[in-house]
């Protein structure tokens, strides 16, 4: 697939690309250099993950993440053993 870098250095990233990495509007890209090629990858936020982790109770934006940073920092520390 071709695409045409803009003056600004602006790339539009074809649809079958965005559908396949499914990439939404306002999603942020990790641009990688690996063995001499350029990757690309959706960067994942906690707010990506909202919804994916029970919460307990009602709470807001600033409970779930701070929820979602224990839960994540208690499955990496039991990862590493």
């Amino acid at each position: 697939m071709i695409s045409t870098v803009t003056s600004k250095g602006q790339v539009t990233i074809p649809k079958k690309i965005r559908s396949f990495l499914n990439i939404e509007p306002n999603d942020k890209i990790d641009f990688s250099i690996e063995n001499g090629q350029v990757t690309i990858r959706p960067l994942r936020t906690l707010k990506n993950l909202r919804g994916s982790i029970p919460k307990k109770g009602k709470g807001n934006i600033d409970t779930e993440r701070r929820h979602a940073k224990k839960f994540v920092s208690k499955k990496i520390v039991e990862a590493r053993g």
